[in-house]
């Protein structure tokens, strides 16, 4: 039997003025139909973020999606190294700790 021939791939086209957000907090929901992910930016110390972008998809798109999004972080981690995830503490407190200065220098001379 013939290989099933595959589709072309699909041309993508960035829209002038797009608007682009930067995101560090994701809540994702879903209804029978529909996986639901909504995108905000939370700062340190503030009470409230707020979404500021919304993504909805057919359950068999987000596997689809959570198969290529897994696909590409292994690629990213075979270029540039493995991606901690912090043990010992929440993502939120990992993310949203007090900055820590960098330790001074030690004079020591022996």
């Amino acid at each position: 039997m013939a290989p099933t021939p595959r589709p072309a791939p699909t041309s993508l086209e960035i829209p002038p003025g797009l608007d682009i957000i930067y995101a560090n907090l994701a809540r994702i929901s879903h209804s029978p139909a529909d996986i639901v992910m909504d995108f905000a930016h939370a700062l340190p110390g503030e009470p409230k973020a707020v979404i500021k972008s919304r993504l909805l998809m057919s359950p068999l798109s987000a596997k689809l999606f959570y198969r290529a999004l897994g696909e590409n972080l292994a690629r990213y981690e075979a270029a540039f190294g493995e991606i901690s995830v912090p043990v010992n503490s929440s993502l939120a407190e990992h993310l949203f700790r007090p900055h820590q200065p960098p330790e001074p220098p030690t004079d020591k001379k022996e």
